[in-house]
């Protein structure tokens, strides 16, 4: 079985290979949007980003506009959002479909219902938790902020486990 440090996804910069240099590292994968009631979000997100960093942590966002068309504008728009209203500075990738015919071969992966996380994208902020070795760990809906107790203590077990690949 792949893992997800396996499929080619363009950073927001256009670089075409955003998992690179996230290899070996728990990521939290988040489809993100500029005009969504759960934007805030980005706060928690650079938060545990900031604090966590250092322990082999990153989280991920993943632009989409599916979501009633909750981000609209081109790559250089979304980072200046992101950086200027939110001081974001972890990864973005380039902005993909996560549901559909045109779903983004990443959302094909990290919805496969083989990994025991299956089903369609429910709406933006959906986080995935990658383990160091590229395999999905957990899936929590949009609803859930990064600051959940469940969620940083599941990103703390991951972060103990060490597997390496």
């Amino acid at each position: 079985m792949a893992v997800i440090t396996d499929i080619p996804v363009a950073s927001l910069e256009g670089e075409s290979d955003l998992f690179g240099p996230l290899a070996g590292k728990v990521l939290l994968a988040v489809n993100v949007a500029s005009e969504c009631g759960l934007t805030p979000q980005y706060e928690g997100l650079q938060k545990i980003h900031e604090e966590l960093a250092g322990h082999g942590f990153s989280v991920v966002g993943f632009p989409c506009n599916q979501f009633g068309g909750q981000e609209p504008g081109d790559a250089a728009r979304i980072q200046s959002f992101c950086t200027s209203r939110y001081g974001v500075t972890f990864p973005l990738s380039e902005k993909l479909d996560v549901n559909g015919g045109g779903r983004h071969p990443l959302y094909d992966w990290l919805t496969d219902p083989a990994h025991g996380f299956g089903g369609d994208i429910t709406w933006n902020f959906e986080k995935f938790l990658i383990g160091r070795d590229g395999r999905i760990r957990g899936r929590y809906p949009p609803e859930t902020r990064p600051e959940d107790g469940g969620l940083l203590q599941d990103i703390s077990e991951a972060l103990e486990a060490g597997e390496k690949y």
